[in-house]
């Protein structure tokens, strides 16, 4: 009976289940072992973040942003605490297809055309169909702005064209948590600004969760619902910073007085960490 009431006090009116949250991370430790000594990387980690969000993670090099990323991914294990996404291990999360990667290189296959490049995980993945409603290759292509180039090579690719092909190559399937290893970083300033407002785009259209690593203190303000950052030695967090600015967002709003100010309380947090 006391089990019962708890379960009814926890329940919300109406009855409805509530979505479990895009990421639980509960006092997340990581320690790896050198030839010489352990090292620290990420040390007592703790951040829930909600379905359809948008989180940019911000911190000195060495502050264990990418190594966060890849535990909820399930390529590097916790040697303490805890992960959930979406309700399940992140190990779950990846056998159920819901998690999609992105990373700063686009590696693409250079043998293969763009849209084959987007269907491959369909033939390295064991499966062969996408779920019903997904989209398609192409109509992926389409949303990244690359109608056309089906049939290009990738060295017939820019830089930022490439990059578009490696995102919708991590949407085919319709993952629900899209992970971003600072994927514009090599990027001219002008190509990776175009991109920074056409992933706004994307994200709005598709109601993916995005976690996006950078070590822009610009385009983790401009991007983010809210910033995450991490300060270094071990990586931990030092503040999670909310980020009020109008939607939908242009570029022209880095020039407002509420970005500036944001971006001066960033650098100061950054000097901190």
């Amino acid at each position: 009976m006391a089990a019962a009431l708890d379960m009814a006090q926890d329940a919300p009116p109406g009855g409805v289940t509530a979505a479990p949250l895009a990421l639980d991370c509960r006092d997340v430790t990581v320690r790896f072992m050198s030839e010489r000594r352990a090292v620290t990387a990420l040390e007592g980690v703790s951040l829930s973040l909600e379905s359809g969000s948008f989180l940019t993670l911000l911190g000195p090099s060495g502050c264990g942003k990418s190594t966060l990323l890849r535990v909820v991914a399930d390529i590097v294990q916790p040697s303490a605490g805890s992960v959930s996404v979406l309700g399940r291990t992140p190990a779950q999360a990846r056998q159920n297809r819901d998690i999609g990667f992105v990373f700063q290189d686009a590696s693409l296959l250079p043998w293969r055309n763009a849209i084959d490049n987007v269907r491959l995980p369909l033939e390295v993945g064991g499966r062969r169909e996408l779920p019903a409603g997904a989209m398609r290759p192409q109509d992926l292509l389409d949303l990244v702005g690359l109608s056309g180039w089906e049939k290009a090579l990738p060295h017939e690719l820019s830089g930022g064209m490439r990059q578009r092909v490696a995102i919708a190559r991590a949407l085919l399937g319709g993952p629900r948590l899209l992970l971003m290893d600072e994927p514009f970083g090599a990027l001219d300033e002008i190509t990776r600004d175009r991109l920074n407002e056409e992933l706004l785009r994307i994200w709005a259209e598709t109601g993916t969760t995005i976690i996006f690593v950078t070590h822009s203190i610009y385009e983790a303000a401009f991007l983010g619902q809210k910033v995450l950052m991490l300060a270094a030695r071990p990586g931990r967090v030092r503040e999670l910073v909310a980020v009020s600015l109008p939607e939908p967002r242009r570029l022209a709003v880095r020039e407002s007085p509420e970005f500036v100010a944001l971006a001066a309380r960033l650098r100061a947090l950054l000097e901190t960490c």
